[in-house]
């Protein structure tokens, strides 16, 4: 079987920056062990797997190791691949997720990502933190999926040097460090070892939680972040209640054909 295959940089506007995400395009579902193969070969934070389904395109995500309930960097590359490589005349598609519909539009040179908000709130950090840190936030707050810790400054949060053995036992999905930004509204970092991704270079899913955090704090609506992992990106972000818009830019980097 040969699947066509596409690693998109996301979140970018240059290649060997942003996040990259594999992009595979299926006539029909493989089993789930193959899906978890291939993207266990690819070796990506995420590899999403599309299929058509109607009007609409059904998408799932997988690191090397698991499945997730929702990745903005590979929903934004799939989107890119969809409009640049397979049907240049798109300019909005829907996607049906774990996460229930997703709309991705086409803006002159972004891409716009409607996502669901995943609000936090102030909770009790999880065990072994800190330590796992190497540093101690200013406020911890709980969300859907991941924890948010909150630092003072952005030079705390580019310091930060985890501990991934003792991350791995912290009992969390993925953890983000975030902090005002200096030349953005807010930075951030995202760190999920126990999920196969020791640090994720520019995470949209976290932004679901981050952005109407910010927006509370800084009672704004829109919002630029800054992703400060060592490749980093850009976000542009708008809170709109029950939903957010994330958007940003990606880039071409590979198209090839994967042979199972």
């Amino acid at each position: 079987m040969k699947i066509p295959y596409y690693q998109v940089d996301a979140f970018t506007s240059k290649v060997f920056t942003g996040n990259p995400a594999g992009v595979c395009l299926l006539d029909a579902w493989l089993n789930e062990a193959t899906l978890q193969a291939i993207a266990a070969e690819n070796n990506l934070s995420e590899t999403a797997f599309v299929v058509r389904s109607g009007d609409a395109f059904a998408i799932r995500w997988f690191t090397p190791t698991v499945e997730v309930d929702l990745c903005g960097h590979a929903t934004l590359a799939s989107a890119f691949v969809l409009f640049t490589q397979v049907d240049p005349a798109l300019d909005a598609v829907a996607f049906e997720s774990l996460s229930g519909g997703l709309t991705v539009r086409k803006e002159a040179e972004r891409i716009v990502l409607d996502f669901p908000s995943r609000k936090a709130v102030p909770g009790p950090p999880p065990d072994g933190l800190a330590a796992a840190l190497g540093a101690e936030p200013v406020a911890v707050l709980r969300g859907m999926r991941d924890c948010l810790a909150v630092f003072e400054t952005e030079a705390d949060v580019r310091a930060l040097r985890p501990d991934m053995t003792r991350l791995n036992q912290v009992d969390v999905f993925g953890v983000i460090a975030t902090a005002r930004g200096t030349q953005a509204d807010f930075v951030s970092r995202f760190f999920a070892p126990r999920e196969g991704i020791p640090e994720d270079p520019v995470t949209g899913s976290a932004h679901c939680t981050l952005i109407p955090y910010w927006a509370q704090q800084l009672g704004k609506t829109e919002l630029h972040a800054l992703q400060v992992s060592q490749r980093g990106g850009e976000l542009f972000c708008t809170d709109a209640g029950e939903r957010v818009r994330i958007a940003g830019r990606a880039v071409l980097y590979l198209r090839g054909t994967i042979r199972v």
